[in-house]
């Protein structure tokens, strides 16, 4: 029987709701943090009150999006699930290189022992210091989903880290959420993981909305994989908004069941809570009315909010 793991314990994908598929509830520390403090988002009363507008909207679930050892709290995200109502997948996997310490573990571990890790936090629990130091403490939090990242053309490192998170799915059904560095990379990321036994089914490429290519999205999308677009805020009022455009191609071309959406809001600049727009309301609000403007019906946006997350997250059987 297949479910979805979220950090409170499993639910049924029927259960799941209204989601915003690549999120950043979190971020307490880490690489992220170093390069900015605008990614420090470590208020869980900022947190929560940043969830009431969308779930008044009916936001049901988010994709917390934040891997292995870049600001990861497990247990911030467990308070802020359980306090909004709002439903959390964690992730374990690991960032691009920027992200960590030239001579730590993310860059010098192998495929086989980068898998123990993300297996460890799939099934034992997500470690409360987040594998940032030479202490583990196991929590009752576990991950959901295995989140990597890869660059236009994938590195060494980046592809032991693809190989971990295909043997990992392979032995435990968990979903792959990767991140694809200015939406380029998709067909690379999906090539590797189906080499290794994925089945692209259980596969969503990020930020893939970077590049508005009719053709490249048509490309991905064949393979059987998901995509998440999460840049409908960025586009400057002056041009046409690319997601809005994708989304009504790909739906025309008939691949509305592999859609999902996300804000991808990793900046106190974004949230109001810290003074900044558009705010966790504006895809199931002011986008979600720009949506139906361009023909993207009701109908069409529960397939995207809710029926696609609900398959994409679940685990796959195990046989």
């Amino acid at each position: 029987m297949t479910f979805i793991r979220t950090v409170l314990g499993d639910i049924e994908p029927e259960d799941l709701g209204p989601t915003y598929a690549h999120e950043h509830l979190v971020i307490d520390g880490g690489g992220f943090v170093e390069a900015s403090a605008d990614f420090l988002l470590a208020d869980v009363d900022k947190a929560v009150a940043e969830l009431e507008a969308p779930r008044a909207l009916g936001l049901a679930a988010i994709v917390d999006a934040m891997p292995c050892a870049a600001g990861r709290n497990v247990v911030k995200l467990a308070e802020a699930s359980r306090r909004s109502g709002v439903h959390v997948i964690a992730s374990t996997g690991l960032h691009l290189s920027q992200f960590y310490p030239a001579d730590g573990w993310t860059e010098s571990n192998s495929a086989e022992e980068l898998a123990a890790r993300f297996e460890a936090d799939i099934t034992e629990g997500i470690d409360a210091y987040d594998d940032r130091g030479s202490l583990v403490e196991r929590t009752e939090h576990h991950a959901g989903v295995i989140k990597i990242a890869g660059s236009a053309e994938l590195t060494d490192r980046e592809r032991r880290a693809f190989e971990a998170a295909a043997a990992v799915h392979v032995r435990t059904g968990c979903p792959i959420l990767t991140h694809c560095t200015d939406g380029l990379g998709a067909l690379e990321q999906v090539r590797v993981l189906t080499e290794h036994g994925v089945d692209p089914g259980h596969v969503t490429l990020s930020h893939t909305d970077r590049v508005v290519d009719r053709g490249y999205h048509r490309e991905i999308l064949a393979s059987g994989a998901s995509v998440e677009y999460d840049q409908c805020f960025r586009w400057k009022p002056e041009v046409d908004n690319g997601t809005l455009t994708l989304l009504a191609w790909m739906i025309e071309d008939g691949y509305g069941d592999q859609l999902m959406l996300g804000l991808d809001a990793a900046r106190q600049g974004y949230w109001t809570t810290y003074g900044g727009s558009p705010g966790w309301a504006f895809l199931l609000g002011e986008f979600a009315d720009a949506m139906r403007v361009r023909g993207i019906d009701p109908e069409d946006q529960r397939e995207i909010f809710v029926t696609n997350p609900a398959r994409a997250f679940a685990f796959a059987e195990i046989a």
